[in-house]
C-alpha cells in the first residue's frame, strides 16, 4: 500500500481499496505491506546511495524551476555545495548513459538519462519519493513482473538505474494503456471519474475487459467475478495493445 504522502492519505481509503479489489475477486499472496510501516529500508537504501556519490541536496523551489516538471529538472544544484535549510535529496544519474528494455506491450523502449536528468528520491518535507520506494519494494518483495498504466513508462528508466546501482535485480515491465477521455484528457482528473461500485462488480469487469480488447461474451454478465476473471486468463491477449498508451473511454 503506497501512503508515503500522509498529508494526502484519507482515512478508511486503504481498507476502501483493499475491499473492493475483494469484491472484484481479485486477491494477493501474503499480508498487505504498508511503505509508511517500516520506513527504515528506505533510509538504507537512500545512505547507501549517498555513500556511493550518487546524491545530492537539491534546495530548489517549484517557483524557482518555473513551468519545469520532473524529467525538465535543469541540474541547478548538481554541483553546489549543501546550502543549508529544507532541500530534496535528488538521484545523480549518468548524463552519458542510456537505459534500454524490452516492454511486453509497448515494445523496445530507449531513454537517453541525460534527457530525464536528476530526480528526487527524498522529497523537501522529508517523504521518501515514489521512485525510490517502489524500487526498494519490489525487491524486498521478490516482484519479476511489473504491470502497470503506461502513463508510467518514462518512470521505468529512472527505477532501472536506481536498481542497479543499489544492485539490485529488474522485474521484467508490461505497460498497459490508460484510460482517458475523448478528447485525450485524464479521467483521473474529469467529472466523469468515479469509485468502483461494490454492486456492480461484474459490470466493471466486463467493462474494463471490452477496454482491453478482449470482447467477452455477453452471457459473462451473468456470471460471478470469479468466472469473468477464469475468461479473462485464458483469452488474454496483449498483442492486441501493442504500443498503444491510451484508450478513449466511449463518449
Amino acid at each position: 500500500m503506497e501512503d508515503l504522502d500522509s498529508a494526502r492519505n484519507l482515512p478508511g481509503s486503504a481498507a476502501d481499496i483493499l475491499r473492493t479489489l475483494e469484491q472484484l475477486g481479485l486477491h494477493w499472496d501474503g499480508e498487505v505491506s504498508y511503505q509508511s510501516r517500516d520506513l527504515s529500508r528506505y533510509a538504507h537504501a537512500l545512505d547507501e546511495l549517498t555513500r556511493a556519490g550518487l546524491t545530492f541536496e537539491c534546495t530548489c523551489s517549484r517557483r524557482e524551476l518555473g513551468a519545469l516538471d520532473e524529467a525538465g529538472y535543469p541540474g541547478t544544484c548538481r554541483n553546489l555545495a549543501p546550502r543549508g535549510g529544507p532541500a530534496a535529496m535528488r538521484f545523480r544519474v549518468d548524463l552519458s548513459a542510456r537505459v534500454a528494455f524490452d516492454d511486453e506491450i509497448q515494445g523496445r523502449c530507449d531513454y537517453a538519462l541525460a534527457s530525464l536528468s536528476d530526480v528526487i528520491v527524498r522529497r523537501r518535507d522529508g517523504v521518501y519519493a515514489y521512485q525510490l520506494a517502489v524500487v526498494i519494494d519490489d525487491a524486498l518483495q521478490g516482484i519479476t513482473k511489473v504491470v502497470r498504466g503506461a502513463d508510467l513508462l518514462s518512470s521505468t528508466p529512472w527505477q532501472l538505474a536506481l536498481q542497479r546501482a543499489l544492485g539490485l535485480p529488474a522485474p521484467r515491465y508490461a505497460h498497459v494503456p490508460v484510460i482517458v477521455e475523448p478528447d485525450g484528457a485524464k479521467l483521473a482528473k474529469s467529472r466523469r471519474s468515479v469509485g468502483v461500485s461494490s454492486d456492480s462488480a461484474a459490470a466493471t469487469l466486463l467493462q474494463t475487459l471490452a477496454l482491453l480488447r478482449l470482447a467477452p461474451p455477453p452471457e459473462l454478465a451473468a456470471q460471478t467475478p470469479a468466472t469473468i476473471l477464469d475468461w479473462a486468463t485464458r483469452h488474454w491477449r496483449p498483442e492486441r495493445l501493442q504500443g498503444i498508451r491510451t484508450l478513449p473511454l466511449p463518449g
